[in-house]
């Protein structure tokens, strides 16, 4: 028998979407939404095939897909209740923007060589076996096509990252608002080089954006990384 998984993120989110609907203005990476670059860390994103990996709400998305003009920006997530949440908000984008609710691996898989932007805000990087998810996102490329993403430089409260491929047991919520856990990978930045550097990937790169002070303020890692070869003309 088929049991479908807990989804996890049910409560993410959840009060920004009651009073929230707009679709935000600038694009930032760090962790309090506050500081560093914007879309400019995409590169050239006009006429361009973007994936978001581990929408959520889809807000990051609608940000391009209103402002800056990609041929095509496909937001994925595997939460049913983030996916519900971000078409009931941007369901009206659906000419420039795709809403998908599926594994992220899987998409990637099934759609090789088709993108020339990934990104990812704290989303799927953070939270999918990254010896699975990152050659997965280095098929899906195009060739030249860039690898972004944005993840925690340390552990929440100032913990180090892992010096190894390990994950971190997180607290969370099931539906019904029972405690349970997911994993979060918050590697230090060297591995995040050899991960990509192992999955394909080449010219990374990582720059850190710091946080504001606070009991759950965190660092930021920004990484960057390409696939190789010559994007086509």
């Amino acid at each position: 028998m088929f049991i479908r998984p807990t989804d996890l993120w049910h409560h993410y989110g959840r009060t920004r979407h009651a009073t929230d609907r707009t679709v935000p203005d600038r694009f930032l990476w760090s962790w309090g939404q506050d500081v560093g670059p914007g879309a400019e860390a995409l590169g050239e994103t006009g006429g361009r095939r973007i994936g978001d990996l581990g929408a959520g709400a889809a807000r990051h998305a609608a940000h391009l897909a209103v402002h800056h003009h990609p041929a095509r920006i496909i937001a994925v997530d595997a939460s049913p209740a983030q996916h519900d949440m971000a078409q009931d908000l941007y369901d009206h984008l659906a000419s420039r923007l795709r809403l998908v609710r599926a594994d992220v691996r899987q998409h990637l898989h099934a759609t090789a060589g088709t993108y020339d932007v990934l990104y990812s805000v704290f989303g799927a990087v953070d939270f999918v076996e990254p010896r699975e998810l990152l050659p997965a996102a280095a098929a899906a490329l195009r060739p030249g096509g860039r690898l972004v993403f944005s993840t925690l430089a340390h552990h929440l409260g100032g913990e180090l990252a892992r010096p190894d491929v390990q994950h971190t047991e997180i607290g969370a919520k099931t539906p019904e608002g029972e405690a349970a856990t997911m994993h979060r990978w918050v590697l230090q930045k060297q591995v995040w080089t050899k991960l990509l550097d192992e999955a394909g990937f080449t010219r990374i790169s990582t720059d850190t954006l710091p946080g504001e002070p606070g009991p759950r303020a965190a660092d930021t890692l920004l990484v960057t990384a390409f696939r190789p070869g010559q994007p086509a003309v």
